[in-house]
């Protein structure tokens, strides 16, 4: 699961809305503790990591640039020349679309979901002017094709879990209301028909622009609510894996930070797989490494595989 513009922040409920949101989810998987400075709850099936964002450039982290490293395990920065967002920069779409988890996993024989729904007029006509990194690689990987369809028939998931802004801004009034619990448990069901699924979620970031301590607290509330219904509805012994681009949300007194991003990992022997994962850029790593050991490391023997990976 992506969630745009998480990061590791300050022990200051004051700054930090992880600090005074109610999050009984998050704090079930972590020993009933919120990360911060200094304080990253860890079990041997469960841990935070504070993965860089910076990538050894100089500025802000910014979207563009970070979803790149997120998604390719390349230094995006540092082949650009600079932080760029919010945006993927043209010189580096090909290699999202080339490179990118999912194209890597599908080409080693795995089979991949993007679970996210996008009009059916974005994807014929405007996505590709300013795109974000998510459905670039989607595309790049032959996975970006679900649309109102497939909200309406509960096939895939909103950006923004519930369908509200569908319906209010974009026209599709025939679209039901939902919860976020219920858009954890229609994700939980979309895991099932692959062995890596990817879900971005961008109203983190856009919750933390605002610099409103009421606002970031909802944002972080409907999050911790939809993973209680998708963990709730998950298999067992299923991965979860979240990650961010670059940090923002965690304190509302700037925008965009130049601290650690959240990163979690969540399933038997996650510590394990964890080992020397610090960075954005070793994301995708770590997601194939837990792909392949959990399908006997051979993609030929995935039909009498145990469990599988689902990148959320």
């Amino acid at each position: 699961m992506f969630l745009d513009g998480v990061g590791i922040g300050p022990p200051d409920p004051g700054l930090n809305p992880f600090l005074q949101a109610r999050l009984p989810t998050l704090r079930a998987l972590l020993k009933d503790q919120i990360p911060v400075f200094g304080n990253l709850p860890r079990s041997p099936n469960a841990l935070c990591l504070p993965l860089d964002p910076l990538m050894g450039m100089p500025g802000l982290p910014q979207s563009g640039t970070g979803q790149v490293a997120l998604l390719t395990g390349e230094n995006a920065a540092s082949l650009y020349g600079r932080h760029f967002g919010p945006w993927v920069p043209v010189p580096l779409r090909p290699l999202m679309m080339e490179k990118n988890v999912l194209t890597r996993a599908r080409e080693r024989g795995f089979s991949c979901v993007f679970a996210n729904a996008y009009p059916s007029q974005y994807q014929r006509l405007a996505w590709s002017k300013r795109p974000a990194g998510p459905p670039l690689a989607a595309k790049g990987a032959g996975v970006f094709y679900r649309d109102e369809d497939n909200l309406a028939n509960e096939t895939a998931v909103s950006s923004e879990i519930i369908n509200t802004a569908w319906r209010t801004r974009l026209g599709f009034t025939h679209l039901p209301e939902i919860t976020p619990a219920a858009g954890g448990r229609t994700l939980a069901k979309i895991t099932g028909t692959a062995d890596l699924t990817f879900f971005a979620h961008y109203s983190t970031d856009t919750a933390g622009h605002e610099r409103d301590m009421g606002v970031a607290v909802a944002a972080l509330e409907k999050v911790d609510a939809f993973l209680a219904g998708l963990l709730d509805a998950l298999p067992p012994a299923t991965f979860l894996v979240m990650a961010s681009d670059h940090g923002n949300i965690e304190d509302v007194s700037q925008g965009h930070t130049k601290n650690p991003v959240l990163g979690v990992v969540v399933g038997p022997g996650a510590e394990s797989f964890a080992q020397g994962v610090s960075s954005i850029t070793h994301i995708p790593d770590l997601i194939l490494a837990i792909l392949e050991a959990e399908n006997w490391g051979s993609p030929g023997s995935r039909g009498t595989k145990l469990t599988a990976l689902r990148l959320m």
